[in-house]
């Protein structure tokens, strides 16, 4: 009996030195890890005007009048943006006046959008209200756009012929 009692004595010891390893590590681990940040909040009392850009994920609950682009974008209920929204996810709950351009889109219940939206995934539930053109692409992140192209492809004869 008494080796049963110090086997259980000793059985505590070494767990409580690997119990804390691990906690270490992981903290060492999340703090050198991009994606482990939490995201940036734009509150609801707060009003930005000018172009807001991250490179993590950003929460708006409040105003934003410029462009607003990071890795994952979620308009709150109360999140008003006028202008461009870039991203790789966006979730909009909020307002969007401006264009949308991003790998996936979700437009959740009560959501409002006006202006056009380029994605490779597009959600619409129910009750999300939405006034523009969409368009489908693979890669909906890049800058040129059709009208872009056509315009510089318009000056350059023009250019070469005086």
């Amino acid at each position: 009996m008494f080796t049963k009692n110090s086997k259980s004595n000793d059985t505590p010891t070494p767990p409580e030195p690997m119990k804390t390893a691990p906690a270490q590590d992981a903290i060492r681990g999340a703090s050198s890890k991009p994606a482990a940040r939490a995201a940036s909040i734009i509150c609801a009392d707060m009003k930005i005007n000018g172009s807001v850009s991250s490179e993590g994920a950003l929460q708006i609950d409040g105003t934003v009048d410029g462009d607003v682009a990071a890795t994952d974008i979620t308009i709150g209920a109360s999140g008003h943006i006028t202008g461009e929204v870039k991203a790789e996810v966006v979730r909009v709950k909020g307002r969007i006046k401006g264009s949308i351009r991003a790998r996936k889109v979700e437009l959740e219940t009560g959501a409002h959008v006006k202006g056009d939206i380029v994605h490779s995934s597009l959600q619409i539930q129910s009750n999300a209200v939405f006034e523009g053109q969409v368009k489908h692409a693979d890669d909906p992140l890049k800058d040129t756009s059709p009208k872009a192209a056509a315009a510089a492809n318009e000056s350059k004869p023009v250019a070469s012929s005086g």
